[in-house]
């Protein structure tokens, strides 16, 4: 298994004005791609990355940013694989030669950082490759676009990279991959990390939900107040089912009896019996109420294991042919289960718990969610009867 770096040491090489290597997913693009802070560009670092990538450097930008500085897209209908979002080509307008030297590219890489210029202060098209970011970052694409501009955020720095894919050095016709790029990084003292933990890392250290309802909602099984969440960086709601004081007499939230229930509108909705989650849910709440204090904390995006609801009724169909969940998801190029806890943890936090009795019969759900600093001090199944 290929080492990767921490994203600590990333952001300290960024802020530093070091160059990082930055790996995708294998299902993706599958590529390494060199990256820097477009405000730290040097001749230097430029010919660097021209001589070891393909060449075709390109600085991602904020959104607003490309707005600010009149960069419409190359396109108007991208048609790229993955959605990247090159904007016209741009040179510096001043103080540059042609505008493909290492100087002259580096030098239109710090204009396209510098938040005092404007439309007017570049030519187009150029040699240099603007490239626009999603708001939200890799927790809204996990790109090499949004990597860029959320490693340079993180080292408090314009939200302005340069990216560029690196090539092999043992078959100068293909991309390097990723044992390859762990060597690659090690020969030049270069942090290697993935997006992959860079997702998880933001995930883990900010805020990305916010409180935005409470109301009481009276329920077959008592009344419950009902809490609503909105994920900032995606359109997706949550809802707690809150029973009793949470916090508790000392304040300290500890003790709750919580249920993480994952979306299923097949099962929690239309009764479906290929699972027990309509079950599963309405035991946890008749556990909570009967508890007299508790969460059913219901989130969404989890539908089909996060696979989502149209890919769940795919993955049916390769069940009825004999494939098992996992097979099924596999066959479709999914993951067995793509669910993260973290906006659970985060809304979980946010009540006041701080130390739970997890509601679950599934032990990976424990491990997910102490992952996230909750500390769990017991586990209890929720009996549910088979399906006929």
């Amino acid at each position: 298994m290929t080492r990767f770096d921490t994203i600590e040491r990333a952001v300290a090489d960024i802020a530093a004005g070091k160059a990082v290597v930055v790996v995708d997913d294998e299902d993706r693009e599958n590529e390494g791609d060199l990256i820097f802070a477009a405000e730290k560009a040097t001749p230097e670092l430029v010919a660097f990355m021209v001589r070891y990538t393909s060449g075709y450097l390109c600085v991602p930008l904020a959104g607003e940013d490309c707005d600010r500085l009149g960069l419409p897209p190359m396109y108007a209908t991208n048609q790229d694989k993955h959605g990247t979002a090159y904007t016209v080509t741009v040179d510096a307008r001043e103080g540059i030669g042609t505008g493909i030297s290492a100087s002259d590219r580096a030098a239109t890489m710090r204009l396209l950082a510098d938040p005092n210029t404007g439309a007017n202060d570049f030519t187009r098209p150029g040699h240099v490759v603007p490239l626009r970011a999603k708001d939200g970052g890799v927790l809204r694409r996990p790109g090499h676009t949004e990597a860029a501009v959320d490693l340079a955020r993180m080292a408090d720095l314009r939200p302005a990279g340069v990216i560029c894919e690196i090539v092999s050095q043992k078959d100068e016709g293909e991309m390097a991959r990723t044992d390859e790029l762990r060597v690659f990084a090690d020969d030049h003292d270069l942090a290697l990390i993935s997006i992959a933990d860079l997702i998880a890392w933001r995930r883990k250290h900010e805020k990305h939900v916010v409180r935005v309802a409470d109301a009481r909602i009276p329920t077959t099984h008592g009344d419950f107040r009902a809490v609503g969440y909105q994920s900032i960086y995606e359109d997706v709601e949550h809802v707690a089912l809150v029973r009793g004081n949470i916090p508790g007499a000392d304040g300290r939230g500890e003790n709750v009896l919580v249920r993480v229930h994952s979306e299923c509108l097949t099962g929690d909705v239309f009764g479906s019996l290929r699972c027990d989650c309509g079950p599963q849910l309405q035991a946890a709440l008749a556990r909570v109420a009967a508890e007299g204090r508790g969460v059913v904390l219901y989130v969404r995006g989890h539908e089909g294991r996060g696979i989502g609801l149209l890919h769940k009724l795919q993955a049916y169909q390769l069940q009825d042919a004999g494939r098992d969940t996992v097979d099924a998801n596999l066959e479709l190029g999914l993951p067995a289960d793509a669910r993260d806890y973290g906006t659970g943890a985060q809304i979980l936090a946010d009540l006041g718990i701080r130390t739970m009795r997890l509601l679950t019969n599934n032990p990976a759900k424990r491990a997910g969610l102490e992952g996230y600093g909750l500390e769990i001090i017991g586990r209890e199944a929720t009996p549910v009867r088979a399906h006929p």
